[in-house]
């Protein structure tokens, strides 16, 4: 990946820690619920291993050829389920959004484009990338990180609905979902994802 080396870092860990997360996701759910979490790992792992730190490792040419290969099929695959809305067009954006960035990220793509300035630090290949793309991925991106956030958020609680408010205890309702069914937890690692994106497409 192109830019310091601590972002690089930061973005591997948390980006794997939510693919291994969603991973877990794949096992509990509906069908729906699942191939969401399934799109949502592959994710979280491809980003991980493209923001590995050139310092670190330097991928082999072919590599960005398979990152693009596999990310164009799952795009193709989220055309299949756009027609549910939600979470698959938002698939299909991620998917598109990768294949471009594998293409930029990709050794002699910023001749190939005429942009991209930030280098690895040995003079070798620098970033590619249309900056009109760029900069609408980055705006979609920002839009879904500010709108994940606010679902994040607590509703207020209304008034005369407190901790005594059910008889004071807990009888008839209903068993709380296990950790890694929790709604919150799922949008919160999509909003890791989204930041993670978003910063990944400032380095082009």
């Amino acid at each position: 990946m192109h830019g310091p080396a601590l972002s690089g870092w930061l973005l591997m860990v948390l980006s794997g820690a939510t693919g291994a997360y969603c991973l877990l996701r794949t096992r509990d759910g509906t069908e729906r619920e699942r191939r969401s979490a399934r799109a949502e790992a592959l994710m979280g792992f491809g980003m991980a291993a493209m923001a590995v730190p050139a310092a670190l490792l330097t991928l082999p040419d072919w590599m960005w050829v398979v990152y693009a290969a596999v990310f164009g099929a799952a795009a193709l695959h989220a055309v299949a389920y756009a027609r549910g809305g939600g979470h698959h067009l938002h698939h299909l954006v991620g998917s598109l959004a990768m294949v471009y960035m594998a293409v930029a990220m990709a050794p002699g793509a910023a001749h190939a484009t005429g942009g991209g300035h930030a280098g690895h630090g040995d003079g070798g290949g620098t970033a590619g990338g249309i900056p009109v793309l760029t900069g609408a991925l980055l705006v979609y991106y920002a839009l879904y990180v500010l709108h994940s956030a606010g679902r994040l958020i607590p509703a207020p609680t209304p008034v005369g609905v407190g901790a005594g408010g059910s008889g004071g205890g807990h009888a008839g309702l209903p068993a709380a979902p296990a950790w890694r069914t929790r709604p919150e937890l799922a949008l919160a690692c999509r909003l890791t994802m989204g930041i993670a994106m978003f910063a990944m497409l400032l380095t082009l």
